[in-house]
């Protein structure tokens, strides 16, 4: 009696076998189907995903070759316009609280409320009352502590946060 082989499994059950694997498996399949480390290595269903397009392209062959050629065609048409100069000059640190020059106004819409502030030699003005600082403006809109300097757009979130 001859062992028969077993066939190889369907492009479902491969999928299937994936959604029972550990974010490690699903890293070591990832770079046994594309050949390199994926660049996200802790989110499991993002690898799923990728690990199981590439089984579906793998088995149906991608695009077709006329496809890929007319893809081809239609980006070499393609013009990306330059991108618009957002460069804007910072804002001048001569006096005042955060650098900012008496009488400077900093505007915020805040859900569905835009907020003023001026900024005064002694610290800033909102609704008609005066605040030491940016963030006890911005704690006094939102009911919470915020950077005044976030708040308003001043400065950027850290890339660490």
């Amino acid at each position: 009696m001859t062992a028969r082989a077993k066939p190889a499994p369907t492009i479902a059950q491969q999928i299937v076998a994936l959604q029972a694997m550990t974010v490690p498996a699903l890293v070591a399949e990832y770079t046994r189907v594309y050949g390199k480390l994926p660049h996200v290595k802790a989110n499991r269903i993002w690898l799923w995903r990728r690990v199981a397009y590439r089984i579906q392209e793998n088995a149906h062959s991608g695009l077709p070759d006329d496809a890929r050629a007319r893809l081809e065609r239609l980006m070499a048409e393609v013009v990306v316009p330059a991108a618009p100069n957002t460069d804007t000059a910072p804002l001048p640190r001569s006096r005042g609280k955060r650098g900012l020059p008496a009488g400077t106004t900093l505007t915020r819409d805040w859900h569905g409320q835009q907020i003023t502030v001026r900024v005064t030699d002694a610290g800033f003005d909102w609704d008609g009352k005066p605040y030491r600082s940016l963030s006890a403006v911005a704690q006094a809109v939102t009911g919470q502590h915020w950077s005044g300097a976030l708040f308003f757009n001043l400065r950027k979130r850290s890339k660490s946060a």
